[in-house]
């Protein structure tokens, strides 16, 4: 009986967090900016008064934000501009490939002017702009959780803290504290392998003389905080570069591959040794939450979703009823030395 209401309890909460994004998920976000600040504005507010704290810490959160935003719009102007320059050389690989797909009985031509005209195109720039609209919402709302969040800190853990339950006030606060640690460790890790995998997709793009290395080590830098789906974009862009800038397919081809070697070698070999038991979580737990919340809530479930699991299972394993579940989705144990 527990299983099950956990079950339905689980599905309502999904079916919750899907229909109402527009209020957990900046939501979820500001909790994640709030432990990850925080070191910063309890050391800042113990010098000055709390609200000067508060102030330079939102300036140095929204400067880093803006930093590492103009950054990936920097690399990805420059790309962009060098990709419609170079509009004349794909339709001309387009023409060749439809010209070879028909040849072989697959009429690409047909299929492409039923499904992509001019109305699909109108519909597209609609969606982009609204989607820019819709982020810059998001990051506002989220900004003021993020301040009314780090107001509350030190009132909530008071709160938490005279609770007459002396065991949820327990499991609160070594939950709270385990999650905005593992938060702040996540981020380190994510941030020292992507700066690690935008050198060298940077170096490896000028020892090939792909054009535009360092906007492409800035690109790989900026998605691979984005698990899965950001390094498979990071290689596919410079790949399309490629096909203009090389006469054989074996020289596109070899970029792809050293490039998904490099992503491969740092996020499946690198990153775990580097993050060690600290983020203990299982790969196939990692994979299906990224799939999951990325359903729910789209890119930004993407980058979520890991956090989220490490706030459930560091929550899940402060209490023996539940702490079960936390090792069965944790990370692998190390071997015991006989």
């Amino acid at each position: 009986m527990k299983i099950t209401v956990g079950i339905i309890a689980a599905v309502l909460l999904a079916a919750a967090a899907a229909h109402a994004s527009t209020v957990f998920a900046p939501l979820a976000l500001a909790i994640f900016i709030v432990a990850i600040v925080w070191p910063l504005q309890h050391r800042l507010q113990t010098r000055m008064p709390k609200l000067l704290a508060l102030a330079i810490t939102m300036v140095v959160t929204v400067a880093v934000c803006l930093a590492f935003a103009s950054l990936v719009i920097w690399g990805f102007s420059r790309v962009g501009r060098s990709l419609v320059a170079d509009a004349a050389r794909y339709q001309a690989l387009y023409d060749t490939m439809v010209t070879w797909l028909d040849g072989h009985g697959v009429s690409v031509a047909g299929l492409w002017a039923e499904h992509f005209n001019v109305a699909w195109l109108l519909r597209a720039t609609q969606h982009i702009a609204g989607r820019v609209n819709t982020t810059l919402s998001f990051w506002l709302i989220a900004l003021v959780y993020v301040v009314l969040g780090l107001l509350e800190v030190d009132d909530i853990r008071r709160k938490v803290e005279a609770f007459d339950n002396h065991e949820a006030a327990r499991v609160l606060h070594a939950g709270s504290t385990a999650t905005a640690e593992k938060f702040r460790k996540y981020l380190l890790v994510r941030t020292q392998m992507s700066v690690m995998t935008g050198v060298l997709v940077g170096f490896f793009a000028w020892i090939v003389g792909l054009p535009f290395a360092i906007e492409w080590g800035v690109i790989a830098f900026a998605l691979n905080y984005i698990p899965f789906i950001g390094p498979f974009i990071a290689t596919l862009f410079p790949t399309l570069l490629a096909m203009t800038q090389f006469d054989s397919w074996q020289a596109v081809l070899g970029v792809f591959a050293c490039l998904n070697i490099i992503q491969f070698v740092i996020g499946s070999y690198i990153e775990p040794r580097v993050s060690g038991n600290i983020l203990s979580i299982s790969p196939s737990v990692v994979l299906f939450t990224i799939f999951f919340w990325t359903f729910l809530w789209g890119l930004f479930g993407t980058f979520i979703g890991v956090p989220i699991a490490l706030a459930i299972l560091s929550f899940c394993g402060q209490h023996p009823s539940s702490r079960w579940l936390a090792d069965l989705l944790g990370g692998p144990k190390p071997a015991k030395s006989p």
